[in-house]
């Protein structure tokens, strides 16, 4: 029966590609999967599957472009959850399986709201070589690698930064989500220069106001966004979205720039809704490499909607371009 599953899955993944333009781009994602084991009104804890990384391959597949996921995914039962649903969402998985469990986060909501606690030591996403993940990308013609989240907390963000300067030797676009979670660091203020070193490779970086604040930013506010990311276009970025929550988002593209208040919409959570913003950013410039900064402000549209209809979802529940057109 599990080979018949997945013979339909491989199936729907493909159907999912056919109509992807021959100009697209793929976008190869490195980072976390886990369960988000998110308390629950009594009290219990209820898994969802979870991730920036992971939630960003699922959100840009989704919106039609071409998406692999570069991480070993574990062989217990939850890393099969996992696999699951990146095959069903078009995700390809060329970074195969690892025997150590999936990694877990304790998610509670408070407001609306999650804080997270995560549980990171010897599990499957962390179990891979940057040789092999470098062998992954120069097998294959350049595109987008982004990264960021839990892979920057020391000392792993050593591996992603060998990676990122390989991967921009073979020609690959680097993208960063900044996506800092202070509370798993024993060392924040090594965790923040990891970030910054990181930052420095970035092609196109995202980051949120909260994110802006722990790294040392004045004035975190979207009238002085353009202030804000002149820091990051200034190591070499040239396209920058910062988010800030419900006051909505400001994104540039090669010198263009836009900025949206929030949709408004009924929030169950607002889990995954970074992850699907940027993820959305990242599929619209892969599907269509040319041109950008020409529809910065649509971009940047699309995007907001998509992250709005995740936050009427309960945990990460990325939309399809189908149901955003339909918005």
């Amino acid at each position: 029966m599990r080979q018949v599953i997945s013979g339909r899955l491989a199936a729907k993944a493909d159907t999912l590609k056919a109509n992807i333009p021959a100009s697209a781009m793929t976008i190869s994602v490195l980072g976390e999967a886990l369960m988000d084991c998110v308390e629950q009104p009594d009290g219990s804890l209820r898994p969802l599957m979870g991730g920036s990384p992971f939630n960003l391959a699922r959100a840009a597949a989704l919106r039609g472009a071409n998406v692999a996921y570069l991480n070993p995914l574990s062989t217990d039962k939850f890393g099969q959850q996992l696999q699951t649903r990146l095959t069903q969402d078009g995700v390809q998985l060329p970074g195969g399986h690892s025997p150590r469990p999936t990694s877990l986060a304790v998610v509670q909501i408070d407001d609306g709201q999650p804080s997270y606690g995560f549980y990171r030591e010897s599990i499957a996403d962390r179990d891979y070589t940057v040789d092999g993940v470098l062998a992954l990308l120069a097998a294959q013609a350049p595109g987008v690698l982004h990264t960021g989240s839990l892979l920057l907390v020391p000392p792993e963000h050593h591996k992603v930064l060998a990676i990122l300067r390989g991967a921009k030797a073979l020609g690959w676009t680097l993208s960063v989500d900044v996506n800092l979670r202070p509370r798993v660091a024993p060392d924040l203020a090594s965790y923040v220069r990891a970030v910054h070193e990181v930052a420095a490779l970035a092609d196109w970086l995202k980051a949120s106001d909260e994110d802006l604040g722990v790294l040392g930013f004045d004035r975190v506010q979207r009238n002085n966004s353009a202030h804000m990311a002149s820091h990051f276009t200034a190591q070499g970025a040239t396209r920058v979205a910062l988010t800030f929550g419900a006051n909505g988002a400001w994104l540039q593209v090669d010198g263009q720039s836009a900025e949206q208040a929030a949709p408004a919409v009924t929030v169950v959570d607002t889990v995954g809704a970074g992850d699907t913003f940027w993820g959305n950013c990242l599929a619209d410039w892969a599907l269509a490499p040319a041109g950008a900064a020409e529809r910065v402000a649509t971009t940047l549209q699309l995007a907001m909607l998509a992250a709005a209809i995740n936050c009427t979802r309960a945990g990460c529940q990325p939309p399809t371009q189908a149901e955003v057109l339909r918005t």
